[in-house]
């Protein structure tokens, strides 16, 4: 394990350091330009302090500048196995490279590490093409909206069936409020389990959101956008952001005040802000491929639409595997049912085994 105090090695030699022991480490990420939050220290503090797993990043350096980059999180757990993944929880993290280095002696490294340590498997979101001609383990839409500061032209862009939800929405008095503390992470948190009910899947801890907001929006990485009219909030969500790239992560709804559309004016006033701030982009996340609605929604705001493709190496049958999106099935039903008590219960106890 490189010391943080270590000079860096010869190029196209790989270095395996943990992020959180490596003073400087977010500084050093910034110089490759298609860094992201994703790959930064808080995410990786959230995940190491929230449910334990141990980050193991494959770098290649250069004096002071990063050159590749291959992060892997370990999961150990008693249920499903020990694995390396890059990353959970994460919508996308594909690898940082320069030069072919991933393809050339990150991935090498990774696959030898992962084998030493007994891993069932090694499973990257993202990233598909440095593995060369290999089946995709998952595949999901991602969008991403280009952020430009002129109020005017950006709102031009979107769907005329967006602009018209804007329009309806603003007229309706609801009210926003942009915020990073720790009460308006408990409001939205109420909404956020509520939505997850309906769709049928588990909440995470609100211990989880807790540490989002320690290492996150305390940080200023991040903030949480909530909708309401009158006393009643209707819509809410959170947004990450690092260097010129903001992301939205988590969002819900008032399922009484659909109508109203105030997820509309929740991301509107988001991209206005992260516009204003003069960040360049807003990512979306990921889609499912099979869920039309939400694929409609984040392409009425004019994000350009591309794939993401997962892909899974299986240490025990040497070979790459294919699987399918886990998010719906049977269990959507049984967690529909179930009561929120019930449901935040299971959410806190399956999500580190999951991951």
């Amino acid at each position: 394990m490189l010391s943080p105090l270590e000079p860096c090695i010869a190029l196209d030699q790989v270095q395996r350091l943990n992020p959180l022991d490596y003073p400087g480490w977010d500084d050093l990420l910034a110089t490759h330009p298609d860094s992201t939050f994703f790959q930064s220290t808080a995410w990786a503090k959230v995940l190491q302090k929230n449910y334990g797993f141990s980050p193991s990043y494959f770098v290649v350096l250069r004096e002071d500048r990063l050159l590749a980059l291959f992060p892997v999180m370990e999961v150990n757990s008693p249920l499903t196995g020990r694995r390396g993944v890059a990353l959970p929880f994460t919508d996308s993290c594909v690898p940082l490279d320069h030069d072919s280095l991933i393809q050339k002696v990150a991935i090498p490294d990774v696959m030898g590490f992962g084998r030493e340590r007994g891993w069932k498997y090694l499973e990257c979101r993202g990233g598909k093409n440095f593995f060369g001609n290999v089946p995709a383990f998952q595949t999901f839409f991602t969008h991403e909206l280009k952020l430009f500061r002129d109020e005017q032209y950006l709102f031009a862009r979107f769907e005329s069936s967006t602009r018209r939800a804007i329009r309806k929405v603003e007229k309706l008095g609801v009210s926003i409020q942009l915020s990073q503390t720790l009460e308006s992470v408990r409001e939205y948190y109420s909404l956020h389990c509520k939505t997850r009910k309906r769709h049928g899947l588990p909440p995470q801890s609100f211990g989880f959101f807790r540490n989002v907001h320690e290492q996150v929006l305390s940080a200023k990485r991040g903030m949480v956008v909530l909708a309401r009219r009158g006393h009643d909030l209707i819509a809410g969500a959170i947004f990450f952001h690092f260097g010129d790239q903001a992301i939205y992560k988590f969002g819900a709804s008032n399922e009484a005040f659909q109508d109203l559309r105030g997820n509309n004016l929740v991301m509107w006033s988001a991209i206005k802000w992260y516009a204003g701030k003069g960040l360049k982009t807003l990512n979306f996340g990921r889609t499912s491929v099979t869920n039309e609605g939400l694929r409609r929604f984040k392409c009425g705001w004019g994000a350009e639409e591309r794939t993401s493709e997962y892909v899974r190496y299986d240490f025990r049958h040497n070979r790459y595997v294919i699987g399918k999106d886990g998010a719906s099935g049977w269990h959507n039903h049984v967690f529909r049912l179930l009561p929120l008590f019930a449901s935040r219960l299971l959410g806190s106890l399956l999500y580190r085994h999951v991951a």
